[in-house]
């Protein structure tokens, strides 16, 4: 299926990254690599790479040395899959929608949820409204992310038409979340769609006004903002390894849901380690509290991330089918007397 390139890395060869690896993870068994290569961002919607990291969850698990790559946005981490670079990433929905769809359905599988919610729409005081926003600028992570594709299918919804250029009734500027932070703070922008904690940091450093909270739009209030992909050729070869890097991920999760205060002060550590700068104790909790993180990637949502791209012309049809293998998250959570978790 053909995507309209809305990022130049997706364009990468996949040959390389992909092989002729299409059989599900863990089809075979025993492991040949000798370390295991993982990405994330420094971000708090990734707490679940940031305490595994931090507290040697997947160094105990694994057995082999882990090399850890930070990212900034998912583009750059969807090249490193491409180029064989890293085993295995944390990532946004869309994404890996657009991974899956560029190589034909060869290069990755999602095999584990890791985070819902914490997304929203944080404008100026005076905006009170959809209608307020036409002639507004709004700012998004990157043109055709996943924040970037959710406020363009929202404002048509709203009967606000946008365009790729900046144009339309709302004018949609796309830029990296630090830069956002500054954009808003000199008024340059009225508003941003965007995820924790420069949500929080919107409203707490510049008196912005929370319009609308993602979780509203989907049935249930959840939906994925972060899940855990892995290159389908290392995990055919490497199924042993697979599993454990999926213990210690479900470990990581049962530790923020089981102390979030604790884990809240790990991640922490742990953005200060990779950026010199800790978050503010009330962004923090602030962040933290507005984000769910789960074991279940919520199929349903990344379907409908999917259809909201090609509404609003980000993404050509594509069909889905396969991009998930649950099957080793759920013998993980059946051995320690879990439910099980659905695929669709």
């Amino acid at each position: 299926m053909k995507i309209r390139t809305v990022v130049a890395a997706l364009a990468l060869m996949t040959a390389a990254a992909c092989g002729s690896a299409t059989e599900s993870p863990g089809g075979t068994t025993g492991s040949t690599a000798k370390e295991v290569r993982l990405g994330y961002f420094p971000n708090i919607t990734h707490s679940t790479a940031l305490v595994g990291t931090e507290k040697g969850l997947y160094a105990k698990h694994l057995g082999v040395p882990v090399k850890t790559s930070t990212f900034n946005a998912g583009p750059a981490a969807i090249e490193a899959i491409f180029s064989g670079a890293i085993d295995a990433t944390y990532i946004g929905p869309n994404p890996a929608i657009n991974a899956w769809a560029k190589s034909k359905g060869e290069a990755i599988k999602i095999v584990a949820g890791s985070a819902s919610g914490g997304v929203y729409l944080v404008t100026k005081p005076e905006i009170n409204g959809v209608a307020d926003l036409k002639g507004k600028k709004i700012a998004t992570p990157q043109l055709g992310n996943t924040q970037d594709v959710a406020l363009r299918y929202w404002l048509k919804q709203n009967g606000l038409n946008t365009d790729t250029k900046g144009g339309g009734d709302v004018h949609i500027v796309p830029q990296e979340n630090a830069q956002t932070l500054q954009t808003f703070a000199t008024g340059d922008i009225d508003g941003a769609w965007v995820p924790e904690p420069f949500a929080s940091r919107l409203v707490l450093e510049s008196k912005g006004k929370i319009l609308l909270d993602e979780r509203e739009l989907w049935p249930g209030k959840q939906f994925v903002i972060t899940h855990l992909i892995v290159r389908q050729a290392w995990a055919k070869e490497n199924p042993d390894l697979l599993k454990k890097l999926i213990e210690a991920h479900v470990e990581a999760t049962t530790f923020i849901n089981d102390d979030p205060a604790a884990a809240a002060t790990t991640v922490n550590a742990a953005i200060e380690k990779l950026t010199q700068k800790p978050l503010k104790q009330e962004v923090l909790d602030s962040a933290f509290k507005n984000i769910t993180f789960t074991n279940d990637p919520i199929a349903s949502s990344l379907t409908g991330s999917a259809e909201h791209a090609i509404e609003v012309g980000l993404l050509e049809p594509v069909d889905l089918n396969g991009i998930y293998d649950l099957k080793i998250l759920n013998e993980v959570l059946a051995a320690q007397g879990q439910q099980s978790i659905k695929d669709k």
